[in-house]
Parts: structure tokens; sequence; C-alpha cells
């Protein structure tokens, strides 16, 4: 019986290598010829006629592992084939021209069809069986589909590829990076890591290993654009299918918990044939003995200068430097580099995961509960048109739950949300910053809906949306309050303008059937808001508002200063609310302008302005009003005892001012902040605490005396 097997090695050998998967190649060797004489029914390999050809001056003869060597080794007749262009004439004319006796197995191992005319070729028996073997199927839509049989190379006995393990201790290879003046380019690191790991097989386990979400317990680390992302870092490890693990911060907890997870998965059935870690930590060098024990190939990633002398002379390990691979640059090269002109962030905006965290919170919200079932979510997924199809809805909660934005809480199928997550912490956040700006602008002012432009106004002023990748620009915030809308918590409408009802304006509402969240504190209602205002003073005011009280004094003396300079009767209120935005860190701002106007201290109107086609909303004091009386004077007293410290050359501080009027109960750290804001006071430069007056500032000059006609305007007016 004639049996051949022939073997396209640099076809194999790189398609494997391209795939990023490595293998052994005298288990290759070996597996392949045992299993030819299987498939053929004979009882000694020796039986069978092996080939293994390739252009062997592309293997340098030191290489270890030599390929012609191995498969030589393993039985075969290595035959040279420099030039491809001719291989079927060649291997036709080498091995079967003269060879009266007909095959009756022919097995090729390729993923090429190069070798297709040699099958037409060969003298076969009526019985001939031709194999194709390989890990493509090259053989379809080809005239030899239905007659040459096609079996996966991997599913062949004694020949697989190698599966790879890789624990990656992240606290200590970024803090190694950092130290030795790499910058830690997480986008970049993910990929050489993954593209590494593959060289040495299949990889069936990648985890990280840091104190995720502990704020300072990791140095910087930035995305390709060299945008910081250190929040965001486990999302995108998870993204890459790279498990972010947390530990406790802490170099004994990592070590701990990456050697528990080691052992453990060393000890099953189906353990890894090579084991990766990144790590340079002495600690590991017990265990990665214990796994060459086993048999294992071990391999750690560290960084030179920050790797263990115990793991570097460790004879049965393999040590790479991460730095080797990963072409990383360092922050001396980055300081030389030319500014990226992109913007400084990546736009946090509206996504399938936004849809969920929504939908989650308001079935949590109306059920009173902490979870909600799988099926609950997605038909409330699909009954707002986030999902077209139950399975659809399925398949975003099952990328959920792989990306950690969900977690299972028990075995029937009920999840919640994973509230530390950075996608639903920052998610969160937004929705309660625009909600809450919505109600309350409603129910303070009495309005039926809110102008789309006015909103986007307001939360362009609002310092909690100041985060990495939020309140980018207007585009940024329309996406946002556009995707509310589509989640039915907004409701937007076209309604004519006041001044042009041709002209069609969009409005927003909030929908009646959202649920609002018990987090989000809304204002009293308009009237009883009237009534309570009008009935406390602003004493009483600080007491449950201290922010907003704090505010009216702000807004008093900042409209004062601006319409006194300028010899203005009224103060821009977009400019006020820019002014002391820094400020207003909720509604303190709207909420002092409404207590003001309510107890007719201002007045707030639309005013003609000379510079603009358009009326201008601006805030006027009543001057003779009791309580905007008292704080001018108030403010007057204060610039006096900063004047007194001026005169006598002594340093102005809060505790020479405390000394300078020791009967006066000022709220110093207010004063203080009021004076700053506004310019009459600075801070010196380098002395914490310590200030200089700007004698010549225009309030300063009319409180000593003059008419202030000489001073500079105050900055930022």
């Amino acid at each position: 019986m004639a049996a051949y097997l022939i073997v396209d090695v640099d076809d194999l050998l790189g398609h494997f290598k391209a795939r990023g998967a490595a293998l052994d190649l005298q288990e290759l060797a070996v597996g392949l010829r045992g299993g030819a004489a299987l498939a053929a029914g004979l009882m000694n390999a020796d039986r069978l006629k092996a080939v293994a050809f390739a252009n062997w001056s592309n293997y340098s003869p030191i290489q270890r592992p030599n390929p012609q060597q191995v498969f030589r080794a393993a039985g075969y007749e290595a035959f040279d084939m420099p030039d491809r262009s001719a291989l079927a004439d060649t291997l036709i004319n080498h091995y079967f021209a003269d060879d009266s006796e007909p095959v009756d197995e022919l097995i090729i191992a390729t993923t090429n069809r190069d070798l297709f005319p040699v099958i037409r070729r060969v003298k076969t028996a009526h019985n001939t069986r031709t194999r194709l073997w390989g890990s493509v199927d090259v053989l379809k839509g080809t005239e030899y589909e239905r007659e040459v049989i096609f079996q996966p190379l991997e599913s062949l006995p004694g020949i697989k590829t190698k599966n790879v393990a890789v624990y990656i201790d992240f606290e200590n290879i970024s803090i190694s990076l950092n130290e030795q003046g790499f910058v830690v380019n997480l986008d970049h690191l993910i990929d050489r890591f993954l593209t590494r790991a593959r060289a040495y097989g299949q990889v069936v386990k990648m985890a990280a290993y840091a104190p995720w979400g502990q704020r300072g317990t990791l140095p910087p680390l930035v995305d390709a654009n060299g945008r910081e992302i250190t929040e965001d870092a486990a999302s995108r490890l998870a993204l890459a299918n790279i498990d972010p693990v947390f530990n406790l911060p802490g170099k004994n907890s990592a070590d701990v918990r990456i050697a528990r997870d080691v052992l453990s998965d060393a000890g099953h059935h189906d353990a890894a044939d090579v084991y990766i870690l990144a790590s340079g930590d002495r600690d590991f060098n017990d265990v990665l003995n214990a796994l060459v024990k086993q048999s294992s190939s071990v391999v750690v990633w560290g960084v030179r200068g920050s790797t263990s002398r115990m793991l570097e002379n460790n004879p049965s390990i393999t040590v790479e430097y991460i730095e080797d691979f990963t072409d990383l640059q360092t922050h001396q090269s980055l300081s030389h580099a030319t500014p990226n002109a992109e913007d400084q962030f990546i736009a946090f905006t509206p996504s399938q995961w936004t849809s969920i965290i929504i939908q989650f919170d308001r079935l949590t919200i109306e059920s009173d509960a902490d979870s909600v079932s799988i099926r609950q979510l997605v038909e409330q997924l699909q009954a707002v048109g986030a999902a077209a199809s139950r399975p659809r809805g399925e398949d975003f909660v099952s990328q959920a739950l792989s990306l950690g934005i969900l977690k299972a809480v028990s075995t029937r199928g009920h999840v919640m949300v994973n509230g530390n997550h950075p996608i639903v912490e920052k998610t969160r956040v937004i929705i309660d910053r625009i909600v809450r700006r919505v109600e309350n602008t409603l129910q303070v002012r009495g309005w039926e809906y809110v102008n789309y432009g006015f909103l986007l106004k307001g939360l362009a002023m609002d310092t909690e949306l100041d985060r990495p990748g939020c309140n980018i620009d207007d585009q940024w915030r329309s996406h946002w309050i556009d995707a509310l809308v589509r989640e039915q918590v907004l409701e937007r409408q076209l309604i004519p303008h006041r001044q042009n009802p041709d002209d069609l304006v969009p409005v927003i509402k909030l929908c009646p059937t959202y649920p609002i969240p018990s987090t989000i504190s809304i204002s009293v209602p308009k009237e009883e808001a009237d009534a309570t205002w009008l009935a406390q003073t602003l004493e009483e005011l600080a007491k449950t508002q201290r922010e907003t009280a704090e505010m009216v004094r702000r807004v008093i003396v900042s409209v004062e200063q601006f319409t006194s300079f300028r010899k203005f009767a009224w103060c821009p209120l977009g400019s006020l609310h820019r002014r002391l935005r820094v400020f207003d860190t909720g509604m303190a701002f709207q909420l002092a302008v409404e207590y003001l106007a309510k107890n007719e201290a201002v007045n707030v109107e639309e005013y003609t302005n000379p510079q603009s086609n358009y009326a201008t909303k601006g805030i006027s004091l009543n001057l003779e009003h009791e309580l905007v009386a008292r704080i001018v004077e108030e403010r007057d007293a204060f610039i006096r005892l900063l004047l007194q410290l001026y005169e006598r050359n002594q340093l102005i501080t809060e505790q020479s001012v405390q000394q300078a009027d020791k009967r006066a109960n000022w709220d110093l750290p207010l004063w203080f902040s009021i004076m700053e804001t506004e310019n009459v006071l600075n801070l010196l430069p380098g002395r914490t605490g310590q200030y200089s007056l700007f004698r010549t500032h225009h309030t300063v000059t009319v409180v000593a005396g003059g008419d202030g006609t000489e001073s500079e305007p105050p900055s930022g007016e």
C-alpha cells in the first residue's frame, strides 16, 4: 500500500505566525506523521512516505529549534523548495513520475491551493482517499470540494496550539514604568501585551490586577492621544478581553491574589501550557518554580531596572523586558514632541450603556428595589426603543455584564448596576445634573418649560460636570439632552418664538412618566418658595441654604461694583453668573437671584443692549432696599478694615483683620473670598493666606473718600 504525507512547512509556520498562535514544532512534526499513518490504516508509521518541503535557506542553521532538523528527526524526507512557482511540477517529477504503483492514501498538510495540481496528477486507484489537513478549508468553491476530505489540523491527535495564561501585576508594572521615565500609554500597552502573548500560543486567560478606582494608587495613564484616562482604565482593559481584577492597594494584596489565582489555575486538568507573569517582584519566584516543576513554560515580563535579580538569574524561566517590545515613549521624549492639536478630552457621549443605566434606575425607583430581573430590563429597553428585539436586548445586557456595568446578584437572573463603574458613575452624574436643572428651573421660576438654549447655557456653567470628557461644548450637551429625550426622561416640543411667532423654538420639559430619583433634591414649589422667602431673613436662609445665602452677598456686592464703576443701571445676568460660577456648585446662583427678586431687592428684566440687536436679560439693585443697603455697608466696613491695615503697613490676613476688629463677628473666609473675586484683594505669590490691597481699585477709592475715577477696571468685568 502506497501512502504519502506532504507537509508544506513554510505555509503552515507562516499561517500560525500570522494568527499569533505558537506551536511546538516537534509536536507538529510527530503528530502529523502519526496521524497520517493512523488515517491510512498503517500498522507502522515507517511504511508512510513523509515529505516535508520548504525553502530551508529561510531558516538559520543555528535557529533553535531548526525546522529542517526537527522534521528529519521525526522521520521525514526534507525536500528543498526554493522556488514555489514550480511547486507541483517539482514534487511530481521527484516523487511520483516513475512510481508505477498507484497511491492509496494522499494527505497534504497546507492552507494554500498551490498543491492542488498534485491531487489531479498523482496516479491513484479507484478507492484512493485524498485528504487536506489545515486550519483553513481552502477546498471550498473549488472542483476538489466534494472529492477531497478536509480535516482541521488542530483536531488531529497530538497536535494543538499551546494555551497561554497571562497575569499582569498592573500596579507593579505601571509604577515601575513610570519610575523608569516611561509614559504609561494604556492603549499602546494593551495592544503590545496582546500581540506578545499571542506569539506564545492561544491566549486562554489574561487578567490585570490593580486597585482599580482607588484614587492616587496608580500613576497617570494616558491613551494614544496623550489624554489622561486613569479612571477609565478598567473598562478599557475589559473591552480588550483583559479581565480587570480588583485588589486592595499595596504590594502584598496583589501578590497574594495573583499567586492564589496562578496556583489554582495550574491545578486544573485543562491548565495552560505557557504562563506569563508581568511583574518584577521577587516574591513570585517560588510560584514560578512550582510551575516549572509541572513542566510548564514560564515567562516573566519585567521592567529593566525594576526586576528582581532573583528572577533575572532563574535559569528555568524566560525574562523579557516590557520596554523592549512595547516601544513606549519616555516623559522626556514626550516633552519635546509637537503638541497634539486634537481636543483635550475624548467626549463621553451617550451609548447603549446609557440606555441600560437609565432604564435600570427607572425600574428600581418604580419598584423600590435594588435589583431587577434580566427579563424586566430587556422588556424596558424594548419599550423605550433602545432594543429592537428581545435577542438584541439580551445581547446588550450580556455585554453590560461582561464589561462590569451590570453585575449578577442572584442565580434567578437578577442584576444590578455597578455604581463604581466609570461609565455608570459619569452617566448618572450627567443625568442628575440635567434633570436637576430642568426640574428646579420649572419649580422655582414657575415656567411650563425650559428654553433649549437657556438649558444649554445653564449646563455650560455647571461645575459638577467639569470632568474629563464631559461638558466639552454645546454639541456634547445637545447629544445628552437628545439622549434623555429618546430615553423618555425629557420631552422636547416646538413652540412659537415670543418675538417672532413664525419661528419655532425647541423647549424642554420633564417626561410626566419619568420617576425623579430621590437623590435629586427638588426645590419647593414656586408658591411655597415665594411665601417662605418673603418671611425669611438672610440669617434664617443661611440655616437651611447656606450656599444660597452666601451667594446673595456675592451677587449684591458684584452687581453694585459693576454698575457703580461702569455707571450702568444694570448688569448682564449671564456675565454675572460666569463671574460667580466657581461658587455655584448646584442651584445657588439661581436661587439667590430668585430670593432677591421675590424680596424686591433686585429687578430682573430684559434690557435694551446697545451692543446687540436683541434684548439682554439683566439684573439691577434696589439700593434703597434694607437688605441691599446692609450688605453694601458690610462690604464698605470690611474695606475700611483693610485700609487700616494698609495704612499701618501690616500684612493682610484673616488673623490681622480679626485683631483689628475683635468686636465684629465677620465670616472671614466668605468676605476674603468676595474681596478676592472682586479684585479688591490679591493673594501674594508663594505666601499662603497673605494678601495685598488693590489701593486704586474703584470701590476701595470710593470707600476711602475719593470718586474712583482714576482706578483701573476690576478684572473679569
